[in-house]
């Protein structure tokens, strides 16, 4: 019978006997000098760098509201390749506007194996009150310097979670993450099914039909619906992508679903995937994306103030705002010239993460993601968060 030991039945003295023998075995030792460098950490570094420095190589006119940007590493300015991604993740993007210091978050719809060719591609489209896809639309060309960081997000195909076969349900630019997975599993990198059904205004709205069309000549693994709100084509579908049109591609059994679009679509859909009753692990929403006006909200409080102050401590500094209360907590200290840590701008991933002092928050729902600690001992996300009332907050500094 094996005897089980647990710290209960270990005897400390027996540790303690063997104390001097280790010192004499130490002494003994030859003195030889630790290593400059360990590869764990050089590999940790080329996979998560804390900044990666690129130049915009190629702009690509899309319509007349969305561009793409090719970046490669820039060199120059210290980086000498481009760290590698799983597709469906994203890449947060810092900005300087006039005394602004933003950080705006893009998915990647290049493929991970393009990122070891050297080069990554962000598609963006103009966003109604979008201060950050206006300008980069509008400014970025050729030859231009942009700082990135590491490839981020939790968007990703996981075969010990996620079915074999996914249906993807993309709305508006929200197709790029897709366009990223259809490429890799065209390659071998992924190795799913993807059936996507793809929502746009009408026939002249698609993006990256063309480049659909030839990755579906490639592999059997990708299919593509289009599904059109106000236009009726042959070999299209019309409306909107409902519980019955998920049912119509869904294969037997089980199927993840994957979701990445403009907010409205997210609320739609949700309930209609309430109808098909999978499995929670099973659907998969990418960042729901900045929130702007929360009036209107489930929640929301009437009464809210249409101007809040708030006082902020970052590390020994303190200094006092004004700000709208339609914008986000994040969104006013960065108008005030503040630059605290952010990333997904969602929610989601916890850059934010700050200390309410004092004051009332509200934060809709479904960004909503706070750990139950955080609920219980006052911490918010600022970029998921709008002030109800004058509050006092410490934030972590932008690095």
């Amino acid at each position: 019978m094996t005897k089980i030991y647990n710290i209960d039945t270990l005897d400390p003295m027996r540790f303690m006997a063997r104390l001097e023998e280790r010192r004499q075995k130490a002494a003994a030792a030859p003195a030889v000098p630790l290593p400059k460098e360990y590869a764990v950490n050089n590999l940790a570094q080329r996979l998560h760098p804390a900044k990666q420095f690129l130049k915009v190589s190629e702009v690509i006119e899309r319509s007349t509201d969305c561009k793409s940007f090719v970046l490669t590493a820039d060199r120059e300015r210290g980086t000498e390749e481009l760290a590698y991604f799983s597709a469906g993740q994203y890449l947060t993007i810092f900005l300087d506007i006039g005394s602004m210091h933003l950080t705006r978050a893009y998915s990647i719809s290049s493929s991970p194996k393009e990122a070891l060719e050297g080069r990554y591609m962000l598609t963006i489209k103009y966003v109604e009150d979008g201060l950050a896809s206006r300008y980069i639309l509008d400014n970025w060309k050729e030859g231009d310097a942009v700082t990135v960081s590491a490839p981020e997000g939790f968007f990703e195909y996981n075969s010990l979670r996620d079915a074999r076969t996914v249906i993807g349900i993309a709305g508006g630019s929200g197709i790029t993450p897709f366009l990223s997975m259809a490429k890799a599993i065209a390659c071998g990198d992924e190795d799913f099914e993807l059936k996507l059904l793809y929502g746009s205004r009408d026939s002249d709205h698609i993006l990256f039909k063309e480049e659909f069309d030839e990755l579906m000549k490639v592999t059997d693994k990708v299919e593509v619906i289009h599904v059109l709100s106000d236009e009726r084509k042959d070999g299209f579908e019309h409306g909107f992508v409902t519980a019955d049109l998920i049912r119509k591609y869904a294969p037997e059994g089980a199927y993840s679903v994957f979701l990445c679009g403009p907010q409205q679509m997210y609320a739609f859909v949700d309930q209609e995937l309430e109808k098909l009753n999978l499995e929670r692990k099973f659907i998969r929403h990418e960042l729901f994306g900045e929130i702007h006006n929360p009036e209107g909200r489930a929640g929301y409080p009437k009464e809210a103030p249409q101007t809040v102050q708030i006082t902020v401590k970052i590390r020994d500094e303190v200094k006092t705002v004004t700000g709208s209360a339609q914008d986000t907590i994040l969104q006013i200290l960065e108008k005030n010239g503040i630059s605290a840590a952010s990333r997904c701008r969602s929610g989601e991933c916890g850059w934010c993460h700050s200390r309410l002092i004092s004051g009332e928050v509200y934060v809709p729902k479904e960004i909503d993601g706070r750990r139950m600690a955080d609920l219980k001992y006052g911490y918010i996300h600022p970029c998921a968060s709008f002030a109800l009332s004058d509050l006092e907050i410490e934030v972590p500094k932008a690095k």
